[in-house]
């Protein structure tokens, strides 16, 4: 902990793996008080917070904070924040500090829509069944025939957004016909074609990729409804959050063919701290052990060295700024 008293009180949990530089700048502006995580929070810490980091998998909300009768700021690096009670964070002046709304600074980090193409790629050329034959001391091309050449296939993105114009621009650069579907957004740039529905989207393209934020009116979107309207031999990609699918209408459209194939970088309850010895019993995670036409990464979108360390780095900057400058010496 430092002990400087002219500094805020700063909670700090391990798990959140802050690179060098991002705790550097945490130290030198705040005490800090580091714990394992929040289930380790006591009243002696709470009475004393003035800041609180958020970590996904715990809930933030207004027992913890009118605990906190110092609380000025809540950061987390993190682009949604279903996790904070911000509605009351705000009814009680605390400040709530992510990167929801900082669009400049979010269109310099490009690793989750660089991930999405890879997962593209990899499902699509098998990729992995491929490696995995080599593995086996195989030499032999012709069981992994990907279905066309990307240049001939057609790409479906929901929701057109910062990621989703990204990898929107990554299809075209593959000569792909890119259409999206996105109720806030008019107009694309060059090339890209707007659908009236969701259900339009799905049914003429080759590959769906989901980049929409993760909220209480886009739990389940894509229902067994959705994916009942797919195109036969479809693909579908997911680095965005899992609560957006129904898992059990997803492993159901891969089952009986509906879908070619999947690739998911996020799985709905992920967060729950107990949820990694779960995994083995997953549905999905179980099919995949058995088939290679599913692709699950365990949410790596974000996960450069340098993404992780500047997206730490400049929340910790923004919480600075929300402070009185009287407050950071």
């Amino acid at each position: 902990m430092n002990m400087d008293t002219n500094k805020p009180v700063l909670v700090y949990y391990s798990i959140l793996n802050y690179a060098p530089e991002a705790e550097k700048l945490l130290t030198e502006n705040f005490r800090v008080i580091i714990l394992e995580t929040p289930d380790d929070l006591k009243p002696v810490v709470l009475e004393r917070a003035e800041v609180l980091l958020a970590p996904l998998g715990y809930y933030l909300g207004r027992e913890i904070m009118d605990a906190c009768p110092h609380l000025k700021a809540i950061g987390s690096n993190t682009t949604g924040h279903p996790h904070i009670d911000v509605d009351y964070a705000r009814q009680k002046g605390v400040k709530v500090v992510t990167l929801k709304d900082h669009q400049d600074f979010l269109d310099t980090i490009t690793p989750t829509a660089e991930l999405t193409w890879g997962l593209v790629i990899a499902l699509t050329r098998n990729i992995v069944p491929g490696f995995k034959s080599v593995l086996d001391g195989k030499w032999a091309r012709w069981p992994f025939g990907g279905k066309a050449m990307l240049s001939r296939m057609s790409l479906g993105v929901a929701g057109l957004g910062r990621l989703g114009k990204l990898v929107a621009s990554y299809g075209l650069a593959f000569g792909m016909e890119v259409r999206y579907y996105d109720p806030f957004v008019d107009k694309a740039g060059e090339g890209v074609i707007r659908m009236d529905s969701l259900e339009d989207l799905v049914a003429v393209s080759d590959i769906v990729t989901i980049h929409i934020p993760h909220e209480p009116a886009t739990e389940n979107l894509f229902s067994a409804r959705i994916f009942d309207l797919f195109k036969d031999g479809s693909f579908f990609i997911n680095t965005s959050r899992g609560e957006l699918v129904d898992h059990d209408a997803l492993l159901a459209a891969l089952e009986n063919g509906k879908l070619a194939g999947a690739a998911v970088d996020v799985l709905d309850g992920e967060f729950d701290p107990e949820f990694t010895g779960k995994v083995p019993d997953q549905p999905l995670v179980k099919y995949a052990s058995a088939h290679d036409n599913l692709i699950i990464t365990p949410h790596i979108g974000g996960s450069t060295l340098d993404a992780w360390s500047l997206t730490q780095e400049y929340t910790v900057q923004k919480i600075i700024e929300a402070l009185a400058p009287r407050e950071i010496e």
